[in-house]
């Protein structure tokens, strides 16, 4: 059951398909990012989602899924491929720049959707992968 959400939101993910992604997540989703603020509600990722594919072409590739055994809870490890592609606040200049990064995500579950989804990866490798 929630495996599956995470499956679906990694599959929309690589579609670009935000509302896919919403789909997934519960109306008061908590999105937390390393080194970023937390962001409360679909409307405020949906936002985020946007900058990010305005700026980054990415997908999401070797996906390794775990899940607690009350399924309350999961984690994702992968390698995020990316082509940078316009200029995104407080980064280098965008001139087309291909980035592989690995990163790591995890889920709080409510009712076989996600209510958390918490995003790690090193920003220091993003930033000079893109110099």
């Amino acid at each position: 059951m929630s495996a599956s959400a995470i499956t679906r939101y990694f599959e929309a993910f690589n579609a670009g398909d935000i509302d896919g992604m919403l789909e997934q997540m519960t109306d008061d989703v908590s999105h937390h990012v390393n080194e970023g603020t937390i962001r409360e509600g679909k409307a405020l990722f949906r936002d985020y989602c946007e900058q990010l594919m305005r700026c980054y072409q990415e997908r999401v590739l070797n996906v390794v899924e775990l899940e607690s055994s009350d399924r309350t809870r999961g984690a994702a490890e992968y390698l995020v491929r990316g082509e940078y592609v316009r200029t995104d606040i407080g980064m280098p200049k965008a001139t087309g720049q291909v980035y592989v990064l690995p990163g790591g995500s995890f889920f709080s579950f409510r009712d076989g959707k996600i209510s958390r989804l918490t995003t790690y990866f090193n920003l220091h490798e993003l930033r000079q992968q893109l110099s």
